[in-house]
């Protein structure tokens, strides 16, 4: 199963909370505008055709990275991690 890298740099708030929405629950929060984790390929596909629904090719960026296990290993992080929150839910 691939390891996955999305980063995004979004101006616009609304498209940038969506796109958040969408990864959100499918791999793991790591920075405000990344993300990381294992995806199977065929939900992969559907993130990526999802992603490109959703944003700007002229004013956003996204940027996916597939990592293989040997380069997993070699992901180093710096600093304390930051806490995230879910994203504001209303129930009715």
């Amino acid at each position: 199963m691939p390891y996955v890298v999305v980063a995004y740099d979004i101006p616009d708030d609304g498209r940038r909370l969506r796109v958040a929405r969408a990864l959100w629950g499918m791999i793991d929060r790591v920075q405000k505008s990344v993300f990381e984790g294992e995806l199977e390929d065929p939900h992969l596909e559907r993130l990526e055709e999802r992603i490109r629904r959703l944003v700007r090719a002229g004013e956003d960026q996204v940027r996916i990275y597939l990592l293989c296990a040997a380069c997993r290993r070699r992901i180093r992080s710096i600093g304390r991690s930051i806490p995230m929150e879910d994203p504001e839910v209303w129930i009715v």
